[in-house]
């Protein structure tokens, strides 16, 4: 008897999803993601401001881009996430859907409702070989 066939989710089903529900494609599964708190939030604003007005004020042209943000970290089909903070420096990685390819920089700001995915599948992702060890 043949086993089942593991259901792959891909960029299609990611793109797809009923607007007002997050979630984040992590190697071919999504993963739905509730909605950030208020604490969560703000740091993620004042950090999105602090480092922007870093960049600006050192005549910088990267962009810090907070979530909601698309990031496909391999520029394949199986993985997008949405970091908290993105800073991206070579504008040919963004496109319409978000930034196509590793950002420079990913901040993450850790949730009692985020941390085993943002410390083990995200984390992995981030340290992937296409990514270096971004964010880290």
């Amino acid at each position: 008897m043949a086993l089942p066939k593991e259901h792959i989710d891909t960029s299609e089903d990611y793109w797809n999803l009923p607007d007002g529900q997050r979630a984040e494609l992590i190697d071919g599964r999504l993963y739905g993601m509730a909605p950030p708190n208020y604490i969560h939030q703000k740091l993620v604003s004042q950090l999105t401001r602090i480092i922007g007005n870093y960049i600006a004020e050192k005549g910088g042209c990267c962009e810090v881009i907070p979530a909601p943000f698309a990031v496909n970290l391999h520029a394949d089909e199986k993985t997008w996430v949405e970091p908290d903070i993105s800073v991206i420096c070579d504008s040919s990685k963004l496109s319409e859907r978000g930034c196509e390819e590793p950002p420079d920089w990913i901040i993450e700001v850790v949730s009692p409702s985020s941390t085993r995915n943002d410390y083990i599948a995200k984390l992995f992702q981030y340290r992937g070989p296409k990514c270096g060890n971004i964010g880290l």
